[in-house]
């Protein structure tokens, strides 16, 4: 019989590709299914930026290309993280990979082993507790909590570092909460990680040009007293609408980076070359596409919010950034797994229950606004009559 080493079996998933294939399943069948489940823009890619993608086709552009990323869209990425954030970085320092879990994997893969330890946010993306499972290391939660608005606190973080933490995981703004954490606790974790310089820091801020109210993103590039041992995540998935097209980029420290340009050798090449030119318009072009599509988010946003505190024994506090909100469903009695189950089934409506972002889900599920207004306020009508007829049990 063939055996598998015994990492794979600590390999998670992301329960929101299941829910997917579910609810495409249940449409094949001709029922109605409303997906707000999937992290996804309902938006096309701009058009400019296909356009460039085909162009690239046309010229060519058919070949490998470096393990890194070609050079003018790394250099599109250091001007682009110049112009959001007012930080330098050079083009030597950026990667382009697959998308951005791919930077997860890198990351996660370097620093976790059996005896280590790694902080990640609960709740938060699955992949990260999925991968330090994987390599042995000891996946150490980091709550994010609704009274803290889902931001994460820099005194609860910092307090549970200890000598054998290698890597701490930060989002924001964060899936699966909607949550952004302030600059006052971004300062007060890069000072705090001065007293552990043998800690390497992640920030994952892949939902960074999507923030709401006026709050803003504050990336951790820009502390320079941990720029030697931080990783930073970001790509066009989100940004332009570019799930498809697996692009994602990453900064990384000098000592790092070399490691990272190993893996990418050894694990997928290079990122197709048109993606990597359409990315360079998508970064280079104007950036009206991403302010419309903000707009847009942050009127569902509204609609979200309103609908969910009126369902019964349901309430919301407002997401300040991502497209996703984390209402609390503890008061209808329902475990959140089996309620996104029942939604799904019954009203067709497709969620995701909270724990399966982790330990600290339970008592919530997860809405994705990426999602027509109309089809929002449909779901939401149907999840008010669920709730009003069904009983957990």
């Amino acid at each position: 019989m063939m055996q598998i080493v015994p990492a794979f079996g600590r390999i998670g998933e992301e329960n929101a590709f299941a829910v997917l294939a579910r609810a495409n399943a249940l449409a094949a069948q001709g029922r109605d299914v409303i997906n707000l489940g999937i992290g996804q823009p309902d938006m096309p890619t701009p058009a400019h930026v296909v356009e460039a993608g085909i162009q690239a086709l046309r010229d060519g552009h058919h070949g490998y290309t470096p393990a890194t990323g070609i050079l003018p869209l790394r250099e599109a990425v250091s001007r682009d993280i110049h112009r959001r954030h007012g930080v330098e970085v050079s083009p030597e320092s950026v990667m382009i990979v697959p998308g951005g879990k791919v930077t997860m994997f890198m990351a996660i893969l370097m620093f976790g082993e059996p005896g280590a330890e790694i902080l990640y946010p609960d709740p938060g993306f699955p992949i990260y507790r999925s991968m330090i499972e994987f390599t042995g290391a000891t996946p150490v939660p980091v709550p994010i909590r609704e009274a803290n608005g889902f931001a994460f606190s820099a005194e609860e973080t910092l307090a549970l570092i200890t000598p054998r933490t290698r890597l701490l995981i930060v989002n924001s703004p964060a899936n699966p909460t909607g949550g952004v954490t302030p600059k006052a606790e971004i300062d007060a974790l890069a000072k705090g990680l001065a007293d552990h310089p043998d800690v390497a820091i992640l920030s994952d801020e892949i939902y960074g040009t999507m923030t709401y109210d006026g709050e803003a993103h504050h990336s951790l590039l820009r502390y320079e007293q941990i720029r030697d041992r931080l990783i930073y995540l970001d790509g066009a998935s989100k940004t332009y609408a570019m799930t498809g097209w697996r692009l994602g980029w990453s900064v990384w420290p000098k000592p790092l980076y070399e490691a990272a340009r190993k893996l990418a050798v050894n694990a997928h090449s290079c990122v197709n070359a048109a993606t990597q030119w359409a990315g360079i318009a998508a970064l280079d072009g104007s950036q009206d596409c991403v302010a419309e599509m903000v707009a847009e988010f942050d009127r569902r946003r509204t609609i979200v919010v309103d609908g969910l505190n009126d369902l019964p024994d349901v309430s919301c506090i407002v997401p300040k950034g991502a497209f996703y909100a984390f209402p609390n469903v503890s008061r209808t009695g329902w475990k959140a797994k089996a309620l996104a189950a029942s939604l799904l089934e019954q009203a067709g409506v497709a969620v995701i229950g909270g724990p399966d972002f982790g330990v600290h889900g339970e008592g919530y599920i997860r809405l994705s606004y990426a999602n027509s207004a109309e089809n929002i306020l449909r779901a939401l009508e149907r999840m008010k009559t669920f709730l009003s007829e069904r009983r957990p049990g």
